[in-house]
């Protein structure tokens, strides 16, 4: 499919040369042909650097400098993006199928649309037809915020304003930059966003937030500096977050 419309897709790397061709492969599949992917590689010692030298054909922009963590390195990879839209393609993740970026671009078509995100499958590391989980987020409402909800953010794609207005991301959050973004740009923000109702992007378990017990504690010491930051809500907006993802293993 043409389409006027530029979507920049970013994906931030280090040594993930067992799965970043895998994400290659899905940007490259899309049937959305304006696409700008950027890989911005951490300087990587596995391998992946060589793999992604022998694929740049298939990238726009290829970077490979030291960072101070993902965060760093995908608001480098922003800083390059020349799209209408911007999101992301973690290194770990694929697209649900060769149609997800049509579908995002044509939510776009629509001028009242600064936003849109879907649905994610929590799936096997070995096995990517293998779910584990369902993140079904569902329609947004403001008040949903203080519930707890978040769009997942895999799934999500900004107008190239939204981020120009409100920043990107705050490196100083080590593990919880991404949800500390999605409430300055749906609360602060007040965006208007569009809802996709069916699976985008297919995430490999095992992300830095979860591996071990200190880090689950940080990922929520982070998550309430987040909620009080942008005066979403508290201890219970926290509690209803994390009890949320109980479901998504139903």
């Amino acid at each position: 499919m043409s389409a006027k419309l530029k979507i920049s897709v970013i994906t931030a790397v280090r040594n993930r040369v067992a799965t970043v061709g895998e994400a290659l492969d899905s940007v490259r599949s899309q049937s959305w042909s304006n696409v700008e992917h950027i890989v911005i590689d951490g300087v990587s010692t596995d391998g992946t650097l060589e793999l992604l030298e022998g694929r740049r054909n298939e990238i726009a922009i290829l970077a490979s400098e030291r960072d101070s963590g993902i965060y760093d390195a995908l608001n480098k990879g922003i800083a390059l993006a020349t799209g209408d839209v911007i999101g992301l393609m973690h290194s770990d993740d694929l697209y649900a199928d060769e149609h997800v970026l049509a579908d995002i671009g044509t939510a776009f078509l629509n001028p009242d649309v600064d936003a849109v995100y879907g649905d994610l499958d929590y799936v096997s590391q070995d096995d990517t037809r293998r779910v584990i989980r369902r993140w079904r987020s569902g329609e947004y409402s403001p008040d949903r915020l203080a519930r707890g909800w978040m769009p997942p953010h895999p799934t999500l794609y900004l107008r190239r304003h939204v981020i120009e207005r409100w920043g990107g991301f705050d490196d100083s959050f080590r593990i919880a930059a991404d949800y500390d973004v999605i409430l300055r740009y749906f609360g602060r923000g007040r965006i208007r966003p569009a809802y996709v109702p069916r699976v985008l992007v297919k995430m490999r378990l095992g992300g830095e937030s979860n591996r071990s017990l200190g880090r689950v504690l940080r990922k929520s010491r982070e998550d309430y500096a987040a909620l009080r930051r942008n005066n979403v809500g508290g201890l219970v907006t926290l509690a209803r977050k994390n009890l949320s993802k109980i479901g998504q293993f139903f």
